[in-house]
């Protein structure tokens, strides 16, 4: 039988990431590469806005015209003309004088401010009073207020957001570099496995791994293909991951990473060509069995039977995997929330446990309910809200302890 080789601590596999290349880039449309993740600067070539607007539907002044304006003293200013929106004005405002003003319109020539049409009373075709004062470049956006010439306004590495869209069509780059997703294999294995449209027989399981790992590939920005499900054959194993290696950048092998004689994931990553195990026996409970390999420039995870099992790796090591792939610079992505421990969480020193969560709101302050129950037990990922983490150098955690609850996402 084989053992375990030295179990290392969660931050030493992160450290590894580095040893894996990243995805190559591609070229999309703005529109569509919400999600995606910018593999290159956007630089702006211009001042956004390119010229001083009104952020109000008013009247263009010299704000000196209105100083001392109230509705007691009203400031009384002559209408020199009206804006067009999309156009240039053809005139220019003087002092006492003021010009009819569009939101978004391009201020004329001798005003710096735009006085709110609600701080004004027509009292003929060419003459307004003001009854409040402006400042300069009040209700003004001027040029270059959004974005400067040559100024970054996305950083490459983030994962783009609508708003990050807005700002690359404003400086009017239509089309974005950005890194291809992660295309991840997924491989289930075990005898008593089944597929989920069967009906298992006696001692056999429908399959849940592929889908819990497909979705979490998913919400982690990278894409995922099945590979099916394969017994404890290790020849049919080798072909599955042999498939998988050639059309995928990782490759996910749920089942089969302990060291019992059915166990065959070790002896079929060790007859590739140019492979390396890394990693094999990690401090993290649930999922000490997890194996990571490099085969050529590729990832090959290990990943325990269990479903919860394969998900706590997944959440801990798996997913800053794929953001590495993915050029992700973001941090780890997690959303976490405070919250006070319910009872007491046992634990044992050496190794990193990951505790299931319930979040209650209780007299105004989130309370953290731990959910026991064996890793291959699903129903308790399904009632719960997240994680928390108990450091491998914690005995426990006692009751009203405040922690650091890691939300799934949604």
């Amino acid at each position: 039988m084989r053992e375990f080789f030295q179990v290392i601590s969660i931050q030493k596999v992160l450290d590894m990431a580095g040893r894996f290349p990243l995805a190559g880039t591609e070229e999309v449309e703005v529109f569509q590469a919400c999600g995606r993740i910018l593999a290159k600067d956007v630089v702006s070539k211009d001042n956004v806005p390119a010229f001083a607007r009104s952020t109000m539907d008013g009247y263009a002044v010299s704000a000196s015209s209105t100083f001392g304006a109230s509705e007691g003293i009203p400031a009384m200013l002559e209408v020199a003309g009206r804006v067009e929106m999309g156009t240039t004005p053809e005139f220019s405002v003087g002092p006492g004088q003021a010009a009819l003003m569009p939101t978004g319109g391009m201020l004329p020539e001798g005003t710096d401010a735009v006085v709110m049409v609600e701080h004004t009373e027509i009292l003929d075709d060419k003459t307004i009073e003001v009854y409040k004062s402006v400042a300069p470049l009040g209700n003004v956006l001027d040029v270059g207020d959004d974005v400067k010439k040559d100024e970054v306004v996305l950083k490459k590495g983030v994962r783009l957001r609508p708003q990050d869209l807005a700002v690359a069509a404003s400086v009017g780059e239509p089309i974005l570099s950005v890194y291809k997703k992660p295309i991840v294999g997924i491989v289930s294995t075990g005898d008593e496995v089944v597929s989920a449209d069967q009906e298992p027989g006696p001692g056999q399981i429908r399959d849940m791994n592929t889908y819990a790992l497909g979705g979490l590939c998913h919400q982690a920005g990278a894409e995922y293909r099945s590979y099916g499900i394969v017994g404890d054959d290790p020849q049919a194993l080798r072909q599955a991951c042999e498939k998988a290696l050639n059309e995928c950048d990782m490759l996910l092998v749920s089942g089969g990473s302990s060291v019992g004689a059915r166990d065959h994931t070790i002896e079929v990553i060790e007859g590739f060509e140019n492979s390396d195990i890394l990693v094999h026996g990690v401090s993290i409970s649930p999922g000490k069995p997890t194996i990571l390999a490099k085969v050529g420039d590729k990832q090959v995870w290990g990943l325990p039977g269990h479903v919860t099992s394969a998900m706590v790796v997944f959440h801990a090591m798996v997913r800053p995997f794929i953001h590495h792939v993915a050029g992700y610079e973001g941090g780890d992505g997690v959303v976490s929330v405070p919250a006070k421990l319910a009872r007491n969480v046992p634990s044992v020193q050496g190794r990193t446990d990951y505790v299931r969560i319930r979040l209650v709101e209780k007299d105004g302050e989130l309370t953290a309910e731990p959910i026991f129950g064996k890793s291959g037990v699903i129903r308790t990922m399904v009632e719960a809200d997240g994680f928390i983490q108990v450091d491998l150098n914690d005995e426990g955690l006692d009751p009203g302890t405040m922690v650091r609850v890691d939300l799934f996402d949604k």
